[in-house]
């Protein structure tokens, strides 16, 4: 079977229902109601290269996009690339590369991300996202404590806990920007790889999917999906 007789097969009855995870404002921003964002982009490509059309199915975190994998709520979606979702799930090559970091208190001692890692410290990071894979993985002496979607765990970090909260940084930047408060600091906690991907790890359209993004990124269509 083709490529593009293999993609086509994603949809069912000419519907294409696509996982989009708003809470990561780098990849999605909403609009009055309108899903904008490379996110979005590609998943209308895919849709409109189908000949389907393209139903969001909306959710507010990764984690939560990662637990419905192979519960027939998705046929496609959008996480980062991780080796324990790989267990679960099938990956494409990368679309994008974004940057996590923390956001803290205005004053605090921290000047750079690895500051933060500290006895007596607290990091608060959202449930099942990447950076809180990188975190679990990686903290050494700071306390790691999770909470919900990314916007819970802002709105959590601003009611006061923790000493910091991690996120990637487009989605810090919206969530803080304008709180004299808080301050975001530069360096990356971890470089993020976003791929699309498929609810079933051993799915054989993957191949086909990841033929879809190099075509994407090699149009130029990723770049002017980020710029737009």
């Amino acid at each position: 079977m083709k490529m593009q007789d293999q993609l086509k097969t994603l949809a069912r009855d000419g519907v294409l229902r696509v996982a989009i995870n708003t809470g990561n404002r780098a990849l999605v921003q909403e609009d009055a109601g309108t899903l904008k964002g490379v996110s979005p982009a590609l998943a209308q490509r895919l849709a409109d290269e189908i000949g389907a059309r393209m139903e969001p199915v909306i959710y507010s975190g990764a984690g939560k996009v990662f637990d419905d994998a192979g519960q027939d709520k998705w046929d496609v979606g959008f996480l980062a690339i991780d080796a324990m979702r790989a267990q679960k799930i099938a990956f494409t090559q990368p679309y994008i590369v974004i940057e996590a970091t923390y956001a803290v208190r205005a004053g605090a001692s921290f000047k750079d991300v690895d500051d933060v890692d500290q006895r007596g410290v607290r990091v608060l990071t959202s449930t099942g996202s990447a950076y809180d894979m990188h975190l679990t993985k990686n903290l050494r002496h700071a306390t790691l404590e999770r909470a919900g979607t990314p916007p819970e765990s802002f709105a959590e970090f601003r009611a006061g806990r923790c000493d910091a909260v991690a996120g990637v940084r487009a989605s810090l930047e919206g969530a803080f920007a304008k709180d004299e408060d808080i301050q975001i600091l530069p360096g990356a906690l971890t470089s993020v790889h976003q791929a699309m991907v498929l609810p079933d790890r051993d799915d054989p359209r993957i191949a086909a999917l990841d033929d879809f993004v190099a075509r994407a990124i090699e149009s130029a269509f990723i770049a002017a999906a980020q710029s737009a």
